[in-house]
């Protein structure tokens, strides 16, 4: 098959001693490994692989193309050549497995069928060829079974039902142990079984190959593959090769058996041989989990020669490959064949280890170590997690919405979650969802649970940021605030009671589970430094505490990129920032404000001492007003509340009046309930002055700055007395003031000469001159497409990613979340979650033209990205192709962004 049969006709399908193995592309991972292995003389059982052009061709034009078919059966013909044995008839019957092989490992995603081109005619001739009439019957099975369920749609429960029953009445644990008898009556049942599902599996090996290949390409769009592409951003076009070999069996006798090997821990990274081994099995019964497995040592024990072979492949595919290999091989009789490698998953700590193993030895370069570990990764470095030895099913999965692993007692509100806190508890906050008065009860609890959201929700983001481990979207959780209980299935959890979540995994359990903590990880200071040295984007942190300052700090922080002063305006300091906004006279908002502008004061001065010499980027007030008022629906049920109590005091009053006794102070009491009646009413109408219809974009950020100007100015009086303060002690504060929902150029000019002034003021009576760049945050469409403009009187812009993705697509991000985007991803209308993402075509359109005009307008203006996206490597790679100066995320996204950013600087590897 070195040529195709047509002069100038596409090669559709390549056998393993012919083919590129570096074409990965084209023959896919699994298909490349093969062809090399093959190359380098090791014990590959022969096979061609149908490569991904024709997978491509079937998803474009609905249909193969014309001459697959024939090129399939010209290969066939080949393969029997090379091994001796004849497709659909003995004396020494040709089986094949047709397995899936993306360019990319998605193991276990695609489908798989085993021991195909058997009928019932070939029974007996695989029985004498094998002396082994058991093992013909099980292989007969194995393969109704399969190709049932992959390429007809039977559904496989069926099978199993039919093997449980065969297994009880045999008194045996697992297949391997039925006998033929057993089997026999297997295969009579399996087949009347798909005859009553309507079915018919062919007995012309053929037909059952060409089936069997178009399913395997078919798998590559169901729904788990397409699930596991969107975690691992790999593109649906990319498409999939089918790989279809001779057939080795490990259920061939005692001294045949099956297994999966690793050249390195791919749990801990340590440079120590790691597999499983099953004797008298298939290669499936090893990853399905069905039965007890042995060791390598094992295997060692039972065949040393064969052992000792593995261990020489293992040491020359790690070498050939530089990487950690994951190897799949079976024992046929005493022989070893080898029938995959690639590179091996493993997890986090690993991956550094090994890289870092690999650059000691000599294998790799640190450019090529960096490139070897998944950034994303680099946060579960950071967070306890849970001991998985022994452990429980799961009661509910969510979004794994920030790493690690949390436990404690459930609380449903926030202010519960405060007072188990001071008593010394452990909690986990579970609501349905969580808004910005919840902060307080977020920052008490070691966990977060929402039954709603994703990874981009108040929750989600607000965890992150505060390195706490959360599970968000959470749907089967059916939380009951008033009852204080939630239900999941049979389940029900009341307040008081234990979970433990893993916001790695996005798992909820009942009770404590054992949790390990995070270990020092020395290799992982090593990669950094050397990723440090090859990127030139910066990395700074989202940060709005000293605490998470410095934090971020000791994670290697530039500085901080995004400081959200409304954050420091909740829990007890609300009551001040409701009391400006609805006093009722100047001298009340001046004491209000003044007792604001102290603790603000207080608050950048923590923030500016913890990342002294590093720059720290303030943003003013941008929440819509109405998260700083009380509700008035729940001024309305206070309301009625005490109109009820009222009432119940004029019945009693009435009763006692009946009875002629003492009326006591009800009258007092009444009037008392009744000026509180009327302070609420009032309250009500001051807050509904303030009221909107959409307040997301109604009055905030620059807008409430110039409306209610009392407010900005205090902000930045603080933010200077704070850079004032620490001048005075010594300090190098490097203080920026950046303006958020800026549209327009003439909004950003008003309050540049605000802020101007009150330094000048500054200046004059504390005699420091004072340099503190002042900027504007883009996240709307119309602030990107005037950014020349804006860059006339701006020092810096920082794209608001969150809110520029909202705008520009037109949607609510909680909404979007909760009720389609899961919907448009999982039907190929949006490729990537672009809250996860950024959208390169439409809102990267309008961060590269922000960049290239502000930058033309104003060469010396400083560009970042402060919105989530600047933890998400994808993001990062474009950040530093658009020429952005920074990126600044969440603390515990430190170590990725450093990283991602060092990748952003290397040419792309291959990816396995």
């Amino acid at each position: 098959m070195s040529d195709p049969s047509v002069a100038g006709a596409t090669q559709w399908v390549h056998h393993f001693d012919e083919a590129d193995g570096a074409a990965r592309d084209l023959l896919g991972g699994k298909g490349a490994g093969l062809a090399s292995m093959t190359a380098m003389g090791l014990a590959v059982p022969p096979g061609f692989t149908v490569t991904t052009d024709a997978c491509r061709a079937i998803m474009r034009d609905g249909a193969p193309p014309a001459d697959l078919r024939d090129q399939i059966d010209a290969a066939v013909a080949g393969l029997e050549t090379r091994s001796g044995r004849t497709f659909g008839r003995g004396p020494a019957p040709l089986l094949v497995s047709v397995r899936s092989g993306a360019r990319i490992s998605m193991p276990g995603m695609m489908d798989t069928v085993l021991n195909l081109g058997l009928n019932a005619d070939l029974l007996g001739v695989l029985a004498e060829w094998a002396g082994d009439e058991q093992f013909a019957y099980s292989a007969y099975r194995r393969f109704l079974q399969m190709y049932s369920d992959v390429v007809l749609g039977v559904e496989p429960r069926g099978f199993e039902a039919i093997l449980e029953d065969l297994r009880e009445r045999a008194g045996v644990e697992d297949d391997s142990k039925l006998d033929v008898a057993s089997l026999r009556e297997a295969v009579d049942r399996f087949r009347q079984y798909i005859a009553s599902q309507g079915v018919t599996v062919p007995d012309d090996p053929r037909d059952q190959l060409h089936s069997a290949v178009a399913a395997v390409f078919a798998s590559w769009d169901i729904p788990r593959a397409r699930h596991y592409r969107r975690i691992h951003a790999i593109p649906d076009d990319l498409g999939t090769a089918a790989n279809v070999q001779m057939m080795v069996f490990g259920d061939l006798g005692e001294d045949s058996g099956t297994g999966v090997c690793f050249t390195r821990d791919p749990a801990t990274g340590e440079k120590a041989r790691f597999g499983d081994y099953l004797p008298r099995a298939q290669g499936e019964d090893v990853v399905a989990g069905i039965r007890n497995t042995l060791t390598l040592d094992d295997l060692a024990q039972m065949a040393p020669d064969v052992h000792d072979e593995l261990e020489s492949v293992m040491e020359m595919l790690e070498r050939e490959t530089r990487d950690m290999a994951d190897i799949e091989f079976t024992i046929e009789r005493g022989k070893l064949w080898i029938l995959q490698t690639r590179a091996g998953k493993r997890t986090a700590a690993a991956g550094v280890r090994i890289a870092v193993d690999m650059v000691d030895e000599g294998l790799l370069s640190h450019e090529e170590a960096i490139h070897r570990i998944d950034p994303a990764q680099l946060e579960q470095l950071e967070r306890p997690r849970i001991d998985t030895n022994g452990l429980p099913p799961a009661i509910a999965t969510g979004v794994a919405a920030s790493p690690g692993a949390a436990q404690g007692m459930v609380v449903f509100d926030a202010d519960r979650a405060v007072d188990e806190r001071a008593k010394g508890a452990a909690v986990v906050l579970v609501r349905p969802e969580t808004t910005p008065d919840d902060i307080h009860g977020m920052d008490a609890a070691d966990g977060i649970l929402t039954s709603h959201g994703g990874k981009t929700s108040h929750a989600a983001v607000v965890a992150r940021g505060m390195g706490k481990p959360a599970v968000t979207g959470a749907a089967k959780i059916k939380v009951d605030l008033g009852a204080r209980i939630a239900h999941i299935g049979d389940v029900t959890i009341t307040e008081g009671d234990h979970i433990t979540i893993d916001g790695t995994a996005g798992t909820v359990y009942l009770g404590l589970l054992p949790l390990i903590e995070p270990e020092e990880t020395p290799e992982l200071h090593r990669v950094l430094a050397w990723a440090d040295g090859i990127r030139s984007l910066g990395v700074r942190a989202n940060a709005d505490t000293p605490e998470d300052a410095a934090k971020a700090r000791a994670y290697g922080a530039e500085g901080i990129g995004l400081a959200r002063t409304e954050h420091m305006f909740l829990g007890e300091r609300l009551a001040i920032v409701q009391r400006v906004i609805l006093a009722q006279s100047d001298s009340e908002r001046s004491e209000a404000l003044e007792a604001l502008r102290q603790l603000q004061a207080t608050d950048f001065e923590g923030l500016l001492e913890a990342m002294d010499g590093l720059p720290v980027v303030v943003r003013l007030l941008d929440p819509p007003m109405h998260e700083f008022l009380p509700s008035p629906l729940e001024l309305e049920r206070e309301i009625g509340d005490l109109a009820q109590t009222i009432g119940s005091l004029q019945q009693e009053m009435r009763r006692r009046q009946g009875e002629g006794e003492p009326l006591g102070d009800g009258d007092e009491e009444i009037a008392d309930l009744e000026r509180l009646i009327a302070a609420k009413r009032d309250m009500i109408g001051r807050v509904s002055i303030w009221a909107e219809d959409n307040p997301m974009l109604g009055l905030r950020g620059v807008r409430l700055g110039l409306m209610v100007e009392h407010l900005y100015s205090m902000q930045v009086e603080a933010a200077v007395e704070a850079v004032v303060a620490r001048l005075d002690k010594g300090g190098n504060p490097e203080l920026e003031i950046m303006i958020p929902l800026v549209s327009t150029v003439r909004e950003l000019s008003r309050m540049r000469e605000m802020i101007e002034g009150i330094m000048d003021r500054v200046a004059n009576e504390t005699g420091h001159a004072l340099h503190i760049p002042i900027g504007t945050m883009i996240e709307l469409p119309r602030a990107a497409l005037t950014a020349a403009e804006i860059a006339g009187v701006a020092e810096f812009f920082s794209f608001g990613t969150n809110d520029l993705t909202q705008m520009t697509f037109g949607l609510s991000r909680d909404d979007a979340e909760g009720l389609f985007l899961g919907d448009y991803l999982e039907r190929g209308i949006l490729t990537s979650d672009p809250f996860q993402t950024i959208d390169v075509e439409g809102v990267g359109r309008l961060i590269r033209l922000a960049v290239e005009e502000g930058r033309r307008a104003n060469p010396l203006i400083q560009l970042g990205v402060c919105g989530e996206h600047g933890g998400d490597p994808a993001s990062i790679a474009f950040c530093r192709e658009v020429g952005l100066d920074y990126v600044s995320c969440s603390p515990p996204r430190i170590h990725v962004a450093r990283l991602a950013a060092a990748q952003a600087e290397l040419p792309p590897p291959e990816r396995d």
